[in-house]
């Protein structure tokens, strides 16, 4: 039907015919003279149909959103009239045929980013028509394309696993499927094939990837789903560094081939705690040029039990962030960022502008400035390198705790004031703890999960103190985001035993769960890593995005439904019944 798509027509076809099918995006009549903007999946042609045309009384009856067919001659424009933003902007196309294909109802939205994201969701298929749209699905087509062609030159093959398998714990809820063959029994959908690539690796396969549905039934936000899409990596014989130097290879490689974007070479390392004590985060945005500095040593003499307290406790730290030139921020932004803070455990926040770094404390405007002395003011202002116009802002407290909120303070000053470097900054964030303890649970959760390998090699070492255990555990962090994750597995049935006791597993639990994979560990299982990356956020990220949803051809809402089908939806007593399973009765 057509002889070419709308954005390859350029220059090189100038005096030649074409047809071209697509969607007329905007119309103009000018008098006699009509101008079609025809848009399909490759960009956007200016289309010109005069007034002697014979195509002319059929542009007339076009509206936007239209499907058409036009055939027609390429002209150039005069070279005043180019539009060097648009591939097709130094041509037109004369038009000889216009063909309706198809009329299109009044659009119930803009078909801009103006349109809110309930009515976009709703009538997805045309939110998807925009350029936009069209853009970050070809660029996660091409992201696909990239990974394969780079994992398969590393050796690895393409596996698929099951869909419907065994509900297990990972952390989140699982989505369960009723069984009508074995009644009052569920299938889940897998929250990740993490056994199942285990097992494969157990099999001999060697070198494992999918690119992968999964599933998790848990709140939502920006960068979450209910089903989401992880590549999925898995090689045996590897340690940490074996495994982080094929994954940051491939990235490298995917960046490269999908956007013509070099990633530096090698990925900087930084351990958790290291990546909290400078950044109040396991996911620093190194873009952003500010770190927080503790100052525990200088405030724990002061009589300022607000500062001397934390100071003085090997639990919980005094941090400070120095905002260059933040001096000019009024009370009103300070309170304000005071009160964004709260919502993450923080008590309150002091501040000290330097108004005079020369005059010492006769320099300083702060409410605690009264609080220090010169011994203590000297040695802040030496470890944050404070100079005049900037203001310093000091959290203390238990150490997570300050570390976590001053990390989110460091992120949206560093936001709110434009000072996120161009271009991209990952990192390898490792050395995580192996498990972090929950005190409504009392007892202590996998940071990873429960197949993560420990440093120590001895069972029972781990056993005897797990709170000072750190993982072979691994992040990928790319501006700000975490992109991947993962470690070196367990591949000895006593230490997978030792982890499960900890994790409060018990042996008749865990023969009922993971019975299956502790069998497969007695037959000479190899020492085995992965990580796995999702593809969402990597697509966001390469897109410009700021949520997921917007890589994703049809998402879920927040609140976990589809707008465009109505899912999820009631099914009559009958179509259920024969699954072993009642509906409620709504009260209303």
């Amino acid at each position: 039907m057509r002889t070419h798509l709308c954005g390859e027509v350029n220059e090189q076809l100038a005096d030649q015919t074409v047809q071209l099918c697509g969607w007329v995006d905007n119309r103009r009549d000018l008098g006699g003279l009509i101008f079609i903007s025809l848009r399909d999946r490759a960009g956007i042609i200016q289309v010109v149909v005069e007034p002697d045309s014979p195509a002319f009384a059929d542009a007339e009856a076009l509206r936007k959103e239209y499907c058409v067919r036009v055939t027609g001659t390429v002209r150039m424009r005069p070279e005043s009239q180019w539009n060097e933003n648009m591939a097709t902007g130094k041509v037109e196309l004369v038009a000889e045929k216009v063909e309706l294909l198809n009329a299109s109802a009044p659009i119930p939205l803009l078909m801009s980013d103006e349109d809110g994201e309930e009515i976009r969701l709703k009538y997805r298929y045309l939110d998807l028509r925009r350029p936009r749209m069209q853009k970050n699905m070809q660029i996660r087509a091409r992201m696909y394309r990239a990974i394969r062609d780079s994992l398969d030159g590393h050796g690895f093959t393409e596996f698929e696993t099951p869909m419907l398998t065994k509900a297990t714990p990972e952390g989140a809820r699982d989505y369960l499927v009723p069984s009508r063959v074995h009644a009052g029994h569920y299938f889940a959908l897998p929250q990740s094939p993490q056994l199942f690539k285990q097992l494969l690796m157990m099999a001999g396969m060697d070198r494992y990837y999918q690119i992968a549905r999964c599933f998790r039934d848990e709140d939502l936000r920006a960068d979450r789903q209910p089903e989401f899409t992880q590549l999925d990596i898995e090689m045996s014989f590897v340690e940490e560094e074996d495994v982080q130097a094929l994954a940051e290879t491939m990235i490298r490689d995917v960046f490269r081939d999908t956007l013509d974007v070099e990633l530096p070479s090698p990925f900087p390392r930084m351990s958790w705690h290291d990546a909290l004590d400078r950044y109040g985060s396991d996911k620093p945005d190194l873009r952003i040029p500010m770190e927080l500095v503790s100052v525990d040593e200088h405030v724990a003499h002061l009589e300022f039990k607000v500062f001397s307290g934390p100071a003085k406790d090997d639990e919980s730290r005094v941090a400070v962030l120095r905002v260059p030139g933040g001096a000019e921020l009024s009370r009103k932004q300070i309170d304000g960022y005071a009160d964004y803070i709260a919502r993450y455990g923080a008590k309150g926040l002091a501040w000290i502008k330097v108004n005079d770094a020369a005059a010492g404390l006769e320099g300083l405007q702060s409410p605690v400035a009264k609080f220090l002395d010169e011994k203590a003011w000297n040695g802040i202002a030496d470890a944050t390198g404070a100079e005049s116009g900037d203001i310093l802002l000091f959290g203390a407290g238990e150490w997570l705790t300050v570390s976590n909120f001053m990390g989110q303070l460091l992120v949206k000053i560093g936001r709110d004031r434009g000072m996120e470097a161009e271009g991209w900054a990952p990192l390898w964030v490792n050395e995580f703890p192996m498990f972090e303890w929950d005190e409504e649970s009392g007892r202590y959760m996998a940071v990873h999960h429960p197949f993560t390998s420990p440093t120590d090699s001895d069972p029972e070492a781990l056993v005897a103190d797990p709170g000072k255990s750190l993982s072979k555990g691994y992040d990928m962090v790319l501006n700000g985001s975490e992109i991947g994750g993962g470690s070196v597995r367990i591949h000895n049935p006593d230490m997978q035993s030792a982890v499960f006791q900890l994790l409060g597993i018990s042996d008749e639990e865990a023969e009922i769960k993971f019975g299956f994979l502790l069998e497969a560990l007695k037959y000479g299982c190899p020492p085995h890593g992965g990580i796995a990356f999702g593809l969402d956020r990597i697509a966001a990220l390469m897109s410009g995005e700021d949520s997921i949803r917007d890589v994703i051809a049809f998402p879920k809402t927040n609140q976990a439904q589809c707008l465009l089908t109505s899912a999820p939806s009631m099914i009559p007593d009958e179509g259920v019944a024969e699954l072993h399973i009642k509906n409620l009765k709504s009260d209303g």
